[in-house]
Formats: C-alpha cells, structure tokens, sequence
C-alpha cells in the first residue's frame, strides 16, 4: 500500500503479521510504487525489514564479531587490563564510529555508535583517508578495515542486513625479511640483561612464538631429556609438541629457579630495544614530548623466529622436522620465514662451481687413459693412394 504525502509517498507492508511503515523518500509516485515493489520482493526472500536495519547501530555489529571470535576460539581475540574485548584494528574502528565503553564493575557500552545505514564504502574510505593522515601505516588500517568487513559479512549472514559494501584495502609492504646471524646473536647476548638472556636464546635457537614461549612453566620442562613440551591451548594452532633444547640453553636454565614461569620477559621490547640500539642493530630517535618513548627502527623480537628457521633449513633439519619445531602449520607461511640472505646465494654458486669442477675431474680420470690419439695421413701418401685407384 502506498500513501500519499506534500513530502513523500509512504509504504506499509505486512512481515511475519506485523506492519511495517516506510518513508519512499519520494514524491513521485511511480519511484514509490517501484519502492514498495523492491520491499515486498525483499520480504518475499526473508530478508530483514528496512525499518530493522536503521535501528541497528555500530555496537550491534561489533558485538557479533566479538562473539564469533569467541565463539570459534580465535586467540588474537585479546582482553585489556579492564576486562574490555579487543581485536586488532578495533580500537581505531571504535574511535572513528563513535563508539564508548566504560568498565566500572561491569562493562557498560555508553555510545552505541553510528548508524549501519552509515557503513557504506564512502565510510571505509574516509577512514582510510583520516589515518594516512594520522600517518598509519597500510597494514595497521587494513587490520581495521578487514574488521568492518568482517562485521558486516557475519551481519549479513544473520540476515541483519541485505548488502556487504565494498571495501578497498591498501596495498602493504612485503613481509619483512630480517634475521640475526650467529655472530651478531653472540653480541647482542651479552648485552641483554642476565633474566632475558634464557628467554631471546630459546627464541633464536627453537623459533618459537613469543605468546607461546612466556607461558611454558617449569612442569613443562625437562632438562635431562633436553625437551619442552607446549601444550595445545598454548600454541596458536592448537596443536601441541615438543621442542628440543640446544646445550646452550640447557646450561643458562639449569641455575633458574623450578617454580613457575619457566622464562621471564619483564621488561622485554624495552631492554630489546636498547640492546640492539647498542650494537648496531637498530636505532633509537627521540621524540618531541616523548622522552621516555623513543621511535624504534631495526631488529624485532620476531626476527629471531626467522632466524630460527632459517639455521634450521641451512642445519640441513628437514622442512617437516623444521616446522614441527617451529609451529607453521602451513608450507606457505614457513616459506615466508626460511630467508635467503645474500651469502646464501653466493654459497649455492661456490658450490655449484665446486661440483662442476669435480665433474669435470671425474670424466678427466675416467677417459684420460682411453683417448687414441689418431695420426693424421701425410700428404704424399694420400696422392699415392689416389693415383693407385686410376
């Protein structure tokens, strides 16, 4: 049914025995009927009413995301000091949708944010523009817009909405190729204060992830057998196993204490920071009304899981066996870590000169000594040889 207005044509249909009133948005009655016809066909599919969608806010779509993360158990679903849910890129997110929470007891969700109506493809696009502004780099915005995507997918699928928009997403930078060699892991160690040292060799000898590695405890560990074993709520994949222990490592553990935590990472990135500041594996730049919080380029702690993997392959340890150790679950991201470093490359090509030049010796000995030497026929006695054939 269509009623008529000075403003605009209004709608009312019937869904599921309710009637639903809508404003067409037009005083022109053939776009209204043209209107009324797209709805009822929408309901005829079981879609949701136009009038349920603008009630839906920011909150709401947030709130199924975090459920589906809970849900499915994804560990980077993580829980601040004050009991409130993030996931990365969601803060940025809040902040731009107007979204407010308070935690005091209980959490309290005081601004539910923007309209869905409003979650268009000119949305994600404006915040892209504000944080490149804000100088963000492109992975750290695509964690955000991969979010909102995701929020709205799952409120699609729940049939809360009828359309995903389109969202661009910015092109990154290759992922980083970093490692240590042995030689510079040898000098950064002896910088690091004495409680991290157990911590960054086990990380650079066994490549394991740093979320993991702080949450083994002493019950997990046997020194005599030279073993770790992670359980699998401890791993990112689920899976547990077991890590073996260089001698190195066996001798700094021996003298820890045997309750608790087995590592200790107080004051980790900090101590990190400056170690390798120290050694010239990074840089630190002060920062204007930041003195305490100087801008860090160089090294990452998670280099030393490249690194990890990288001596492994070169150890010759076999890329299933590598993995194991590791924790890559697939071949495609374990690829991503087994770096190729530039004497690497010069390492195949003495080797691949070494066995050319083996060749080449081992077909010298082989035929040297059955060459038959073949002696050419003088030119006289090739002109007596055709004269005697007339």
């Amino acid at each position: 049914m269509v009623v008529g207005s000075p403003i605009a044509f209004a709608i009312a249909i019937y869904s599921d025995g309710r009637q639903i009133r809508v404003s067409t948005g037009t005083n022109v009655k053939a776009e209204a009927l043209a209107f009324l016809r797209k709805q009822m066909d929408s309901r005829d599919k079981g879609e949701v009413p136009v009038t349920d969608i603008k009630k839906l806010r920011y909150a709401d779509l947030r709130q199924g995301l975090i459920d589906s993360y809970i849900a499915r158990g994804n560990k980077s679903l993580k829980e601040r000091a004050d009991g409130t849910e993030n996931i990365a890129g969601l803060a940025a997110l809040d902040d731009f949708c107007g979204f407010k929470q308070k935690a005091d007891g209980k959490i309290v969700v005081t601004d539910r944010g923007v309209s869905v109506a409003q979650l268009t493809t000119d949305f994600a696009s404006r915040f892209m523009k504000q944080r490149k502004a804000e100088d963000v780099g492109n992975a750290t915005i695509n964690r955000s817009l991969a979010a909102l995507r995701r929020m709205l997918t799952l409120a699609k699928r729940a049939k809360k909405i009828h359309d995903v928009p389109y969202i661009e997403f910015l092109k990154e930078p290759s992922a980083r190729k970093g490692f240590l060699e042995r030689r510079d892991f040898e000098r950064l160690i002896k910088i690091l204060p004495t409680h991290l040292r157990p911590l960054v060799t086990f990380l650079y000898w066994c490549g394991c992830r740093i979320s993991e590695t702080l949450q083994i405890e002493w019950s997990q560990v046997d020194l005599n057998s030279r073993q770790i074993r992670l359980e699998p709520e401890q791993s990112k994949n689920d899976e547990g196993r077991v890590v073996p222990l260089s001698s190195e490592l066996v001798d700094m553990l021996q003298s820890e204490p045997k309750t608790g935590k087995t590592f200790d990472g107080t004051n980790l990135r900090k101590e990190w920071m400056k170690a390798c500041a120290s050694c010239g594996l990074g840089t630190l730049t002060e920062v204007e009304g930041k003195p305490y919080d100087p801008l860090y380029s160089g090294l990452t702690l998670h280099d030393l899981r490249r690194s990890a993997v990288r001596n492994l392959r070169k150890a010759g340890v076999s890329e299933k066996e590598a993995m194991s150790i590791s924790g890559h679950k697939t071949r495609s991201v374990f690829e991503r870590y087994n770096i190729v470093s530039t004497e690497d490359v010069m390492d195949v090509m003495r080797k691949l000169e070494l066995a050319a030049l083996n060749d080449a010796r081992t077909r010298k000995s082989v035929h040297g000594d059955n060459l038959v030497t073949k002696r050419a026929r003088s030119p006289r006695k090739s002109l007596m040889a055709l004269s005697s054939r007339g």
